[in-house]
Parts: C-alpha cells; structure tokens; sequence
C-alpha cells in the first residue's frame, strides 16, 4: 500500500496523519506540546520541543500504525502560521522561544507604526492589518527585545520552514524554504508582486538574508534524512507546505472562487477563496494567498477573517473555570437548556480579531442574572463561536459582492451538532460536515501528493471530498438577527478595555 503521510503542526500539538490513494485516512498518531506564558499576554512555544514531538508521531505513525512493508509516497507540512522561530542555520540552536500567533508583546510596536502612516502601505502590500498577530513584528522584536543578533547565520522563519530545514538535514544543508501561503502572513511579503519586500523588511529591522527562499506549495523541496525518526522516513520527498487554514481550504476542496470554509480550532478561520487575481484590501478582512500550485494550477488567493478564540474558550471552560472536566462534555451541557437567557460570553481574551481587530479588547460575559448556571455559560460560549463566524462571513459577503452558497467546515468543534445547527441558524446557509474531519492534514496531504503524481489533478482532490451531514437553517431570519443584534451590545462593551 501506498500512502502520503502530512505533518499537521498545530497550536497545542503535532499530528502524523496518513492517508492512502484514494484519500482516505489510515493512521494518525497525535501528541501536545508545552504552551509558556512568560507574561500576561505573551505566549510561547519550545522549538526544539515542537522537533521532537514531529519525529515521535512520524515514528510511532510508521512502525505502529501503518502496516508493515508500507509505501510512503511524498510527505507535506501544515502548520500554524504565523508563529516565530529564530535559529543559527550553523550550530542549529535555537535563539529563542517561539512567539506564537496568539502573542501580543507588539501591539504598542503596532500603534506606534500606524500612528506613523505605515498602515497604508501593509494594507496594499500584503493584505494584512498592523495586528501583533502577524510575524513580521514578533521577528522584529526578538532582534530588537529579544537579544537575537542578526548575524549571517541567521534564520526567521515560520514553523514549516523549521520543520523542513530539520528533516531535510538541518546543519547539514538542511533547506531554508518556505511557501507563499507561510510568506504571506508575515506582514513582509507582498502578495501583488509575489516577494519579499525589502521596504517592509527594512521598515521592521528584519534583514532579507535571514528569511526562506520562497518555494511553490506543491513541489518537491527535499528529502529525509536517515537521522530523522529513528530512520523510519529516510529518503522519502518533502514535497508540500501549505500554511493550516490554506490547507483546510484545499483538504476541503473549496478550489473554486466562490467556495469557503471554517475551521473551528483553537481559533476560528474562515477562508473564501477569491481566484487568482488579488483584491484590493477590504476593512475588517485579511487578504492572503491561498496556494501556489505551480504547474498544477494557478497561484490562488482568499479573503481571511481571523477569530482569535473559539476552541480556546471552551478549554477557558475546562481549565479556568472547571465548568467541564473534558472539552467533550460542552455540546451536552449547552444543549440541556433551550437558551442562554440572555447571558452573552465574547471571548477576547487575546483581544478581537476580524472584523473588529482590537488587540486592547477583553474577555466579558454579559446579561447575568442569578438564575444563569454553567449550562448556560456553556451554551454562551457556543453560541459566540457561531456570531463570531458570522461577523466575519457578513463581512465578507459585503465584500466580495455575492451571498456564500454553503459553508463547509472542519476541526474540533464541528463535531458539535448543536454549533452546526446554530452556525447555520446564524448564516441561513447550509452547513456541510465533510466526512475526514481532519482537513488541514488532508489539504497538506494532497499538497504533497499532487507534486508527487500521486494525484494527477486538482480535480481528484475534488472528487476525493465527501460530506458526512448538512447542516440547514430551522430558526427564521428575524430570531436570529435578533439574538446577533444583542451579540454585537456585548462586542461593544468588551472593546479597547485594556487601553
């Protein structure tokens, strides 16, 4: 049997997902990592840990799962994307804790740049807004705060492109790639020209030299080592790299413009894939770069509305408040009640992302009563995740000019019918549960593939995507614009707290 194995770096943890020709999974193998919160606001993640982690899910995927005389095709890299390593392409040392997406140590670095006109030309050249979010200032501050010295054997990057250098050699010509995808949420490429843009580098501090060579999303950059894993996935081809939510779109099969999708992982992402012209900047939306497929179709872009915090409020549930013992318990809990009697969770505990982007902004639950009880917090919480969402499809129906058909999701929650059926109440669209869950692992496994002629066509990959449910709107349009309209009171009420 032959099969294409994607590594799926996440947020909280790593996970080796095998799947076979005809795109259906035949192992996985997952474990977390550390989160570190130095400060309040700061978040952090060990590098060499996230390694490790890689090379033991690879191991325990190949020798454990997958059945012995197993033929590994290609292997692709997703990975959360936003997130900062700094190393010495030399020695190999790390120089610093990762900064993680969610980290907001530079939204003072942010304030600063907007109030000095900069914001302009981020918009137009890389589709992004002056968010903490965005790498490009994490990688300034560790040049800066950080102590890291910008030497010639240094390498910033995104986690892809350190996972890539590690399996493909690391000190011993490991590659230094990375893909449009990763480039474009950095906030120093631009995505008009489709390079690095030595203004915006030179603008931040942050030396052209350190960064990858720009790479296709599809295409072979390497092999695997025989020190990686233990040897399990020596000389097998490194051949894709997709940033997480550009995966998901792709693992989702939304290939064509018009088509989105959400993913419901510790934040919420939702992508519309735009075609291949870029757009002009919209408010309250980022504009990245979906994939660059080569010559197995056209450099693709998306419209990008980014929610901080879905499935981290629910473990916020778990590991603050201790309402559940178990991220599984939410959707029974919010459904022993028919309402939140008018009680309303905004989970900005990192500040709002799209379309508010208010890094000041802080977490509040409204309209408490002494007859609220932790069902109904529960069910509050449930409930934001889908006004979330649709605050940013809203957003992006006005922008593209046409009402999204379908929604098709993925990630953790979305096994939560009580959310679908919510999330599809809230947009009065359908909503499609696809039958592989895992669409980020999906999406970098069909990367690889593809560029490996396991797959001869975008057109498989459309094939290979099933729906396992739909999701239909059952509440009338005015109930639910109703229940929103006091959604966005709360929004309003949490905003620029921490100024």
């Amino acid at each position: 049997m032959s099969v294409v194995i994607a590594i799926d770096a996440g947020t909280t943890g790593v996970r080796s997902f095998a799947i076979d020709t005809n795109g259906a999974p035949c192992g996985t193998s997952y474990r977390e990592f550390t989160q570190h919160f130095p400060q309040p606001g700061w978040v952090e993640h060990d590098a060499n840990e996230i390694w490790e982690v890689v090379q033991t899910t690879l191991h325990e995927l190949v020798t454990k799962v997958l059945a012995p005389g197993t033929t590994i095709a290609a292997i692709g890299i997703t990975n959360q994307r936003e997130t900062v390593v700094a190393w010495d392409r030399v020695t190999g040392q790390v120089l610093h804790r990762a900064i993680v997406w969610q980290d907001r140590r530079t939204a003072a670095r942010c304030d600063a740049l907007t109030a000095d006109g900069f914001l302009p030309t981020v918009r137009a050249k890389t589709g992004l807004v002056l968010d903490p979010y965005f790498s490009g200032t994490k990688m300034a501050w560790l040049l800066t705060e950080g102590g890291v010295a910008a030497s010639a054997n240094l390498a910033l990057g995104t986690v892809d492109d350190w996972l890539v250098w590690n399996l493909t050699g690391g000190i011993n010509n490991g590659v230094h790639v990375t893909d449009p995808s990763n480039a474009s949420r950095t906030m120093l490429y631009d995505i008009t020209t489709r390079t690095w843009s030595a203004e915006l580098c030179e603008r931040l501090g942050v030396p052209l030299s350190a960064l990858a060579e720009l790479r296709g999303s599809a295409e072979r950059l390497g092999v695997v080592t025989s020190n990686v894993a233990g040897g399990v996935v020596a000389g097998v081809p490194v051949s894709g790299i997709l940033g997480d939510q550009q995966a998901a779109l792709f693992g989702q099969a939304c290939l064509q413009p018009g088509m989105a999708k959400n993913t419901y992982g510790t934040g919420s992402f939702l992508l519309l894939n735009v075609g291949g012209t870029c757009p002009a900047p919209v408010d309250g939306l980022l504009t990245t770069v979906a994939w660059d497929l080569g010559r197995h179709g056209q450099y693709t872009y998306a419209y990008e509305g980014a929610v901080f915090a879905t499935g981290a409020a629910i473990q916020w549930l778990r590991d603050g408040l201790q309402i559940i013992k178990s991220a599984a318990e939410i959707g029974p809990l919010a459904s022993s009640v028919p309402s939140t009697d008018g009680c309303y969770l905004v989970p900005a505990f990192a500040g709002l992302g799209s379309p508010y982007w208010d890094p000041y902004a802080r977490g509040a639950i409204v309209g408490l009563t002494r007859g609220i009880g932790r069902a109904h917090i529960a069910r509050a919480t449930v409930e934001s995740i889908a006004y979330q969402v649709r605050d940013v499809m809203d957003a992006m129906a006005k922008a593209s000019g046409t009402p999204i058909a379908e929604l098709r999701v993925d990630g953790g929650a979305s096994v939560m019918d009580l959310l679908l059926q919510l999330q599809a109440d809230q947009l009065q669209v359908p909503v499609c549960r696809p039958m592989v869950a895992e669409s980020t692992a999906l999406g970098a496994a069909f990367a690889a593939g593809l560029a490996e002629g396991v797959w001869s066509s975008t057109d498989e990959v459309s094939t290979a995507w099933k729906e396992a449910a739909r999701f239909t709107p059952k509440a009338t349009p005015g109930a639910v614009n109703a229940l929103h309209a006091d959604w966005l009171r709360a929004v309003e009420r949490s905003r620029n707290w921490a100024v």
